[in-house]
Parts: structure tokens; C-alpha cells; sequence
């Protein structure tokens, strides 16, 4: 498989890096710090895993995982993953993005307004709704019996086939729930995101951070997309 570009190295872009590589998938990875200061995730990623430039990572290979903060998007450069299949991570969280009148008079889901700010790039909405520690928790490989379900959403289809592979191959299968303006069933607060992927779904919300998880079958997840109410980002506060 060519090398996948990671940008953004945060808890989910760390977490899929170390699936990668486990995958013998070889991995760009980059952040808005430089090279350098992925030194020590490199080493202990392995062989397998290079850290480069934001525009390295973009162009190492046919696709991208976008891992950073939506307020982040308009400082990509021009054109920089135009053709390419991005994984878009990202979800809206006003405290931290500002509040975007797009999304909140819900005109446009986040992935759609990212697409507005990527033009050309092929996007497909993914990893998005689950938690960064449950991602190596409930990855499994190809067959197992206790194999979790993730949500995709995408307008290309070939994009979207695509990144369904890359998934399968990363330790997941995955559910289509259709372009990129149904990608609202599994963004925060809807019924396709992160609770369902919980050993105990009552856990507080105080504690979730180091809840541990629980297979989540395909399914399960189809239901739960399906059921998903639309929700009023507008009161989106967190």
C-alpha cells in the first residue's frame, strides 16, 4: 500500500499512525510544529514511520488523514490536497473554533463546510466520533467475531471505497451513511457518536475520557444512524 499522510498529530492522528504502522502501512506524518518536533513519536512508531512537512504529508501518498482543528482548515495551503482522498476527522466545537454561522444555522454539516475550504480535495468523513483511546481498544483484524463498526460519509465514491479499504486494513468495518450532508448523524451529541462505543454507556461525562470500551457490530451502528435526530448546533456550547 503507498504511504499514507497523517496531518495532525494529535490523540486520534497518533493513534491511527500506531494502527497503521501495526498494519505495515508506511506513515508521513506532520503538525503545524515541524519535523522536529515529531522526533519521539517517530522513533517510537518505527521504521515505518517518517515525520515531514504539513505539504510532505499531503502529497506522500493517494490519502490523507486530516487530524487538526476545524478553525485550522483556512490556513492550509491553496490546493494542498487537491485530488487527494482525506479522511476528515474533524467535528465543530464552538469554544474552541468560534462560532460558524454555517453550522449553526446548520446550512451545511462541518465535512460540507470542510469541503467548501478544501476544493478539489475528495473528502470522506471518518473517525470522527469515536474517542482516541477507544480506536487501539476496539481495533481488530479482518474476521474477528468482536470486529467494531465505523461511520463514513463521502460525495466521491471511489474516494469513499477508498477509505473504507484503508479502514478495513487499520482494524475496523465500516457502515456507509451516504454523502457528506447525512454526516450529521455521527457528529457530536447525535446518536452514531462516541457514548455508543462505551463498555457502560451511563459512565458520566466527567469520566469518559478513560472509560473503556466495547465492540460495536455493524449492525448496531446502522441502527443508530438510521434513528439519529438532527441536532441544534446552534446550542453547541462545548
Amino acid at each position: 500500500m503507498p504511504t499514507l499522510g497523517i496531518i495532525g498529530s494529535g490523540n486520534i492522528g497518533t493513534a491511527i499512525a500506531h494502527l497503521a504502522v501495526a498494519a505495515d502501512i508506511d506513515i508521513m506524518i506532520a503538525n503545524s510544529r515541524g519535523p522536529q518536533s515529531l522526533q519521539d513519536l517517530v522513533q517510537a512508531l518505527g521504521p515505518r514511520a517518517a515525520a515531514g512537512t504539513v505539504e510532505q504529508a499531503a502529497r506522500a501518498g493517494e490519502t490523507t488523514v486530516l487530524t487538526i482543528p476545524l478553525a485550522a482548515y483556512r490556513a492550509l495551503p491553496a490546493g494542498l490536497l487537491q485530488g487527494r482522498t482525506v479522511l476528515d476527522t474533524g467535528n465543530y466545537y464552538p469554544h474552541r473554533d468560534g462560532r460558524i454561522a454555517e453550522l449553526d444555522t446548520e446550512q451545511l454539516t462541518t465535512t460540507e463546510l470542510a469541503q467548501h475550504l478544501l476544493p478539489g480535495a475528495l473528502l470522506v468523513k471518518a473517525f470522527n466520533n469515536i474517542m482516541a483511546h477507544h480506536i487501539p481498544q476496539l481495533a481488530r483484524p479482518a474476521g474477528a467475531g468482536d470486529r467494531t463498526a465505523l461511520p463514513i460519509a463521502g460525495d466521491h465514491p471511489d474516494a469513499t471505497a477508498r477509505a473504507a479499504r484503508l479502514i478495513d486494513r487499520l482494524g475496523f468495518d465500516t457502515v456507509d451513511a451516504g454523502p457528506l450532508s447525512e454526516s450529521w448523524r455521527f457528529e457530536p451529541e447525535s446518536g452514531a457518536y462516541t457514548p455508543i462505543y462505551l463498555a457502560h454507556p451511563d459512565v458520566p461525562a466527567t469520566q469518559m475520557l478513560q472509560a473503556p470500551a466495547a465492540p460495536l457490530p455493524a449492525e448496531k451502528l446502522r441502527a443508530a444512524l438510521q434513528t439519529a435526530e438532527r441536532v441544534k448546533v446552534a446550542n453547541r456550547a462545548f
